[in-house]
Parts: structure tokens; sequence; C-alpha cells
């Protein structure tokens, strides 16, 4: 059992409080089946980011122990907590977490898409344009050829053509 004491990353934590909002919502709603696919959901999305924080273990365990208190209890006390999990508090949705703040844009040359791009989200038609002209795969891409045309669609795609 390795557990991290490191600070969640940015991504853990975006599928921690996405977590908690949905418990939360299908508690007040009594959708309990919909919750546990839930669970298996984040667990499946920390497993691929190799995720073992404390800072996510410990209230995602809060989160369980509703519907599966034996062993919610047992990993508890593996955390290294003395008290039960039933003493403590139930996690608390934060929004800030789940607010984005950069774009992953497919960027595709004559409609088939070649590479992604990370960028900011508020970055203008212009800007999108620029980064992504300046981009090593771009002029990779277009090998010395001029685009006939760059349409950009901030928050969606962007489409060289040419």
């Amino acid at each position: 059992f390795n557990v991290s004491q490191t600070p969640a990353s940015k991504d853990a934590l975006k599928v921690l409080h996405k977590t908690i909002k949905k418990v939360e919502d299908d508690i007040e709603n009594f959708s309990f089946n919909t919750s546990v696919s839930t669970f298996m959901i984040a667990v499946n999305e920390l497993t691929a980011q190799k995720c073992n924080s404390k800072d996510i273990l410990e209230p995602l365990t809060v989160l369980i122990s509703p519907y599966a208190p034996h062993i919610a209890e047992e990993l508890w006390h593996k955390l290294g907590h003395q008290e039960s999990i039933s003493e403590a508090l139930f996690p608390v949705f934060d929004a800030s977490h789940l607010v984005e703040s950069s774009k992953e844009y497919p960027i595709s040359f004559n409609g088939k898409m070649r590479f992604k791009m990370e960028l900011p989200l508020d970055m203008s038609k212009q800007e999108i344009q620029a980064a992504v002209m300046a981009n090593p795969k771009t002029i990779q891409q277009l090998a010395g050829r001029v685009p006939k045309k760059v349409i950009v669609v901030p928050g969606k795609i962007i489409n060289i053509v040419g």
C-alpha cells in the first residue's frame, strides 16, 4: 500500500472534485447506482494518472464510505487514521478545480488531423493562428508551402488548407 505525501496534481484534483459533485447530486436524488459508476470512472482515471497522493485518497475514501463502509474503514486506517471514518467530514466540492484554463486543439491539414497542441483558452483567433504557424510540426507539415487558408474555431479546431 504505497501512499505519497506529495501534493495532488491539477488533473487529479479535477477528477476528485468532479466525483464529489456527482456523488453529492446522486445522494440528493437517491441515484446510488450511478455513484458506483462514478467511483469506477474516477478510479480508472486516477490509475491512468498513477495518482497515489494522500490528498486525493483520503477524500475519495470518505466518499466511498456510505457505499462500502467496511472496506472504507480499513482503507482509512491504512491511510494512517486512528479514529473511525464515520467521524471524518464529507469532502466539500470546489468548482475552481473544474475550470479549464487551456484547451488541447486538434491541428488538421486539409481536413486530416496531424497533431494536437495545448493552448490557453483566452487567446484570440490571431494569437492562436500565430502560435500554430510557428509550431515546428506545422512548419514540417507545410514543407515550405504557403497555406491558402487557416480556419480557426476557438475552443474547437484548427484546420490549415493548402
